[in-house]
């Protein structure tokens, strides 16, 4: 994949592949592109060149008769149901409560029953220790309870896959724990693929199967958390980590 912002070559040639399940970090400075990749997968960026699959789906661009096509939005759109996504800023609905926050896409976009959505919703709020909020107002959530509901509200929509962008970056240090806490019992309970964007590199030792090491729009290497974090091959990645750890 390539995206382009301008003349500014944010990703260039990217390919890489998360198998179902497989927790995926990507770690790197700034402005190296980690987020773009999510916003790509999200739909939320257009494609430059090239194509993304989701579960084999054509996301944004498709083959036809030997040129790539873009697809209609209708059809993104069903594709980007089966993807849940985590903002740095959580990004909930000001004017609800936490338990309506939650319900919204399961009743408009699943087509679930109100009651049905209740349910799921509180189940979901119970395991991510929030249940004792849903009638709360995002204003009156600390940003750590805030985060948490993102998160309940992502699963929500029963995703396959889980994009985690610097969930944590918007975050006093003491709230960091309780939000990287609930993800590492999500990626220890369920089967869910999840892209995660992080800072935290304690967490991404602890939860990814493989971590890309990324400058400058490019995979520089990737490997095992054990092998990326304690025998780096490229002088990139040492210099990265040593300036982070």
């Amino acid at each position: 994949m390539v995206k382009r912002f301008g003349d500014n070559t944010v990703l260039d040639n990217l390919n890489f592949t998360v198998s179902h399940g497989e927790r995926v970090t990507l770690i790197g400075p700034s402005g190296s592109g980690k987020t773009t990749i999510l916003r790509l997968v999200m739909t939320l960026e257009e494609l430059t060149d090239g194509y993304i699959y989701v579960g084999g789906t054509p996301l944004q661009y498709e083959q036809q008769g030997g040129k790539r096509a873009r697809i209609p939005d209708k059809r993104r759109r069903r594709t980007t149901t089966d993807i849940g996504m985590v903002f740095q800023h959580f990004n909930l609905f000001p004017n609800m409560t936490v338990l309506e926050n939650v319900i919204e896409a399961p009743i408009h976009v699943m087509g679930l029953s109100k009651d049905e959505a209740v349910a799921k919703a509180e189940a979901l709020l119970d395991q991510v220790g929030m249940a004792w909020k849903k009638d709360a107002r995002p204003s009156e959530l600390s940003g750590g309870q805030q985060q948490r509901i993102a998160i309940a509200r992502a699963l929500a929509m029963d995703p396959e896959i889980l994009l985690l962008d610097e969930v944590t970056s918007a975050l006093d240090p003491e709230l960091v724990g309780e939000v990287l806490g609930v993800l590492k019992d999500i990626a220890a309970e369920t089967d869910i693929s999840m892209l995660i964007v992080t800072h935290e590199m304690q967490f991404a030792r602890d939860v990814s199967d493989r971590v890309m090491m990324f400058d400058q729009g490019s995979i520089v290497e990737e490997g095992k958390p054990d092998k990326i974090f304690s025998e780096p091959e490229h002088q990139r990645t040492r210099d990265f980590l040593r300036a982070v750890l």
